[in-house]
């Protein structure tokens, strides 16, 4: 990955320092989330400027470990008293911002894949459209929050069809990696992850996301209530 640009290697770091931030912001600057969120960035980062996730032998596949603790922090977060009483006092407006992050994002795996490092179906030239939803990310935000001209309904509709976006392109990115499980992208795998900074992409950034989505679905749908 040496042959990967700095300017690159800033794009992506500042876009992960942007999305901790705005969920932070959603969190109320809570001391609890913060800790848990840089404890996952240090431990992960260490592992992989170790190596730890070049080795593709054995099972689980380890490159499984970077989404793992992230997603089952957030499964926590869902099942236990305190977790769901963090998750009601987030703000809705931070959770819906945070994705115009996906916008960066995208460009950044546009030129990993001209780098080769990240196959071209995880590019929107590829079977990847999430920069939709970072790029409707800030006119949803307008008109819910600033002109009233969309219903909550409309907006847990939108939430629903972005985490769709999501998971179709954190699949191909599984499936793209070098793992005993890759059923794609053979002549171009998805390396990018298993490399400092972009090991962030699926165990800090994703998870934010994908998180985002489900608490700002919640919120809805109790308000609805």
């Amino acid at each position: 990955m040496q042959h990967i640009p700095l300017f690159l290697n800033l794009i992506f770091g500042l876009t992960c320092l942007l999305t901790v931030l705005l969920f932070l912001k959603a969190a109320h600057l809570s001391k609890p989330i913060a800790l848990v969120i840089f404890a996952l960035i240090l431990v992960q980062t260490g592992l992989t400027l170790n190596g730890f996730y070049l080795i593709e032998e054995g099972l689980p596949p380890r490159v499984m470990l970077l989404i793992g603790p992230s997603f089952l922090s957030i499964i926590l977060l869902f099942i236990l008293p305190e977790g769901k009483k963090t998750l009601n006092r987030l703000n809705l407006k931070f959770l819906t911002i945070i994705h115009i992050i996906r916008i960066p994002i995208e460009i950044v795996l546009y030129y990993l894949c001209m780098y080769k490092a990240v196959p071209e179906l995880m590019t929107f030239e590829g079977r990847n459209f999430d920069i939709l939803s970072g790029i409707s990310a800030p006119i949803v935000y307008y008109l819910y929050f600033i002109k009233g001209k969309i219903s909550k309904r409309t907006l847990i509709i939108w939430n629903f069809i972005c985490l769709l976006l999501l998971v179709n392109i954190v699949v191909h990115a599984i499936l793209s990696a070098p793992t005993p499980f890759q059923k794609m992208a053979f002549d171009q795998p998805n390396i990018a992850v298993l490399h400092s900074p972009f090991h962030l992409l699926p165990a800090i950034v994703v998870p934010l996301v994908f998180l985002s989505h489900l608490a700002s679905i919640r919120l809805l749908l109790k308000r609805k209530k």
